[in-house]
């Protein structure tokens, strides 16, 4: 799953951008093996109001973090006991851990000689054992990652002497658990395909300048102490630990530990990595299969929702049609109710038609309604022109 979160990281992200990863160096907060001031007997800083002890910790508090101190001496051992697990061994004494609230705290908890740097928020004294911590981190998201960090250098400083920085940083970062973040992947990736893997014999005690070259040291030291871990277990990391431990050179004890040289580990580990860190895991197997199905999922989404929104306009379309269609039906029904209610207009009388209308009137009307003239019956001069016989006379 992560190759294929790696690859669409790569497809939304432009080249030229390669190098803007959040490096795990003096910016994120640590101290990178903090600062060791001469060991001479230390009164407790007149800032602490008191301590909460637990088996192998003393956490001195201020005021202001007393809350954050007691929170932290909850969980302190099974981070010490996790520690343990990775490097077989456990380092002696009581670790000491202060805690302040705000930068001003934060620098007078410091001991003499021995002043955090201005960009630190955590520093280790790895041969006092002893931790300094900016309460203010600890609620952050990288809070226990910067705690892990120092707690780290603390062990490996009271473990042994002559430390390569590779080992260092890498096994602090798998401490942490910041080995699994997508941007060492994305930096090996681009170590790998650009063929900048770095010989760890480079990184004894330097460091590159480069920043996206310091990100991929980082990113190879973490991913190679992880594979020795896994290949050799706590008890070749217990071995390692010892004979480092007896102040010979980190590359014979590393031999007489892991019955092997670093470069001969080293060959088979980089082997691995074109296996685990290039192309080839995003374009087989399971990684193929994942994209596939995501690829698939989405396709099936979209085709699904353009489905639904057209289904949605044609109900939408019929809906408007059916209203249109019985609006004009409603329309044409009160149209003929108001054609049977209104009478016809009058016809008007005018003209030749009038005196055609008046001769066909008289036509049709009765004999009754013919006039009687005024001086009496009428001469035989007219009876003879007229058409119609006379009516009888009453007596």
């Amino acid at each position: 799953m992560r190759h294929l979160l790696l690859l669409l990281m790569l497809l939304l992200t432009p080249a030229a951008r390669a190098q803007e990863f959040i490096l795990p160096t003096p910016e994120a907060g640590h101290a990178n093996g903090g600062v060791e001031p001469a060991m001479v007997p230390l009164p407790r800083p007149a800032l602490v109001v008191g301590e909460v002890t637990t088996p192998r910790f003393r956490l001195l508090y201020t005021a202001k973090s007393e809350g954050s101190a007691r929170q932290l001496a909850g969980n302190i051992e099974a981070i010490r006991d996790h520690f343990v697990s990775v490097l077989g061994r456990d380092w002696p004494g009581v670790t000491e851990i202060r805690v302040g609230v705000g930068r001003e705290e934060f620098e007078a908890l410091a001991l003499p000689g021995g002043a955090p740097p201005g960009w630190a928020v955590a520093l280790a004294y790895p041969s006092h054992r002893i931790v300094l911590l900016n309460a203010l981190t600890l609620a952050g998201p990288e809070g226990m990652v910067t705690l892990r960090h120092e707690l780290a250098h603390v062990a490996l400083g009271q473990l042994a002497r002559g430390w390569p920085r590779w080992f260092q940083e890498g096994l602090a970062q798998n401490l942490t658990g910041e080995n699994w973040s997508m941007t060492h992947y994305t930096a090996l990736f681009r170590a790998v395909t650009q063929e900048r893997v770095f010989r760890f014999e480079h990184l004894h005690d330097a460091w590159p300048d480069l920043p996206s070259d310091v990100e991929i040291a980082y990113a190879q030291s973490a991913a190679f102490v992880a594979w020795l871990s896994a290949k050799h277990g706590p008890e070749g990391m217990g071995r390692l630990v010892d004979e480092v431990a007896t102040g010979q050179p980190f590359e014979q004890a590393f031999g007489k530990a892991f019955k092997s040289s670093l470069w001969v580990e080293e060959l088979a580990w980089r082997e691995g990595v074109a296996a685990r860190y290039g192309w080839l895991p995003l374009t087989t197997s399971s990684s193929l299969l994942w994209l596939g199905m995501t690829g698939l999922v989405v396709a099936a989404y979209v085709r699904r929702r353009k489905q639904k929104e057209e289904h949605l306009a044609q109900m939408e379309a019929q809906d408007v049609a059916e209203e249109a269609e019985l609006r004009e039906a409603l329309e044409a029904e009160l149209a003929q109710q108001r054609a049977r209610l209104t009478p016809p207009p009058p016809q008007p009388v005018d003209g030749g038609e009038s005196a055609d209308a008046a001769k066909t009137m008289d036509a049709a009307a009765p004999e009754w309604n013919e006039p009687i003239a005024a001086n009496g019956p009428e001469s035989e001069d007219d009876e003879e022109d007229s058409p119609r016989p006379h009516k009888p006379t009453l007596h």
